[in-house]
């Protein structure tokens, strides 16, 4: 696996002017970022040497480096999911490359489903912590030259960093929750016994991406932040027929927020 990390960061290595000190990982309808990001230097997915292509709507599908607020970034406007056919491995290259390319720091984005019942549509949720139910992508043999063998999660997501998204979002007049975040294979969205299941073992939302990611990123000691938007609601009495089309359409409203928070944080750092 090592050779092929390299293998694609040489590449990108070779295409770009300066590297990156953050990465940042947008997830469901919520690409909009890109738009503040100057200097840009882009990549498809399918122009990239071992890398998979996105084929969910409202994933883009581009690698995108320059800068935002004055720091140099790398943002994948797409991710990879378990639920697309692709091993926990591939969903997980990205992250690899991009501590191959430096990075200091990673920012994870999704859309995701509320169980608690403080939270409503629009919802910005700060992710505390996580419950994986998918594969572990560090199943299989260890290259010391990723992390160890038996990388520690008691921290999965760094406490200074959402510190200061709390600290952001205090100065903008932005309501910010936090909580616990679950992981789950997908592709199906949650019956309402899942939904009460997960809230019962601790989960305040729930999606199909995120928990992957931020486990490579930590064994590979890179320090993450998380935020979760609330695009549909598994609370009881509040359950409704939910579509993609649907939880990109709310991400997108509260997207502004997001990326407010996301762009001040960067400009402390």
């Amino acid at each position: 696996m090592y050779e092929k990390v390299k293998q694609t960061a040489d590449y990108i290595k070779d295409r770009i002017a300066v590297l990156p000190e953050t990465g940042i990982i947008l997830g469901t309808g919520l690409g909009g970022l890109i738009s503040q990001v100057s200097e840009q230097t882009v990549f498809k997915y399918s122009d990239i040497p071992n890398f998979p292509v996105s084929t969910v709507e409202g994933h883009e599908g581009k690698l995108i480096f320059g800068k935002l607020s004055s720091k140099n970034i790398v943002a994948m406007q797409g991710r990879f999911h378990y639920y697309e056919g692709y091993s926990p491995y591939q969903v997980t290259f990205p992250v690899r490359v991009m501590k191959e390319l430096g990075i200091k720091r990673l920012f994870v984005s999704n859309a995701s489903g509320g169980m608690n019942p403080a939270y409503g549509i629009g919802t910005l949720m700060v992710i505390s912590d996580h419950i994986n139910l998918m594969p572990n992508p560090l199943t299989g043999p260890n290259d010391e030259r990723f992390g160890v063998r038996f990388p520690d999660m008691s921290k999965p997501y760094d406490n200074e960093l959402i510190n200061l998204a709390f600290k952001v979002a205090g100065r903008n007049s932005i309501t910010l929750e936090k909580g616990v975040y679950v992981g789950t294979t997908g592709p199906t969205f949650e019956t309402p016994a899942e939904y009460r299941f997960f809230r019962i073992i601790g989960g305040d939302a729930v999606g199909m991406s995120t928990v992957p990611e931020v486990i490579v990123a930590r064994h590979a000691g890179i320090p993450v932040f998380g935020i979760s938007i609330i695009t549909d609601l598994g609370v009881e009495n509040k359950i409704v027929e939910v579509t993609h089309e649907d939880v990109q359409r709310e991400g997108a409203k509260a997207e502004i927020k997001m990326t407010a928070i996301i762009s001040e944080m960067l400009s402390e750092l």
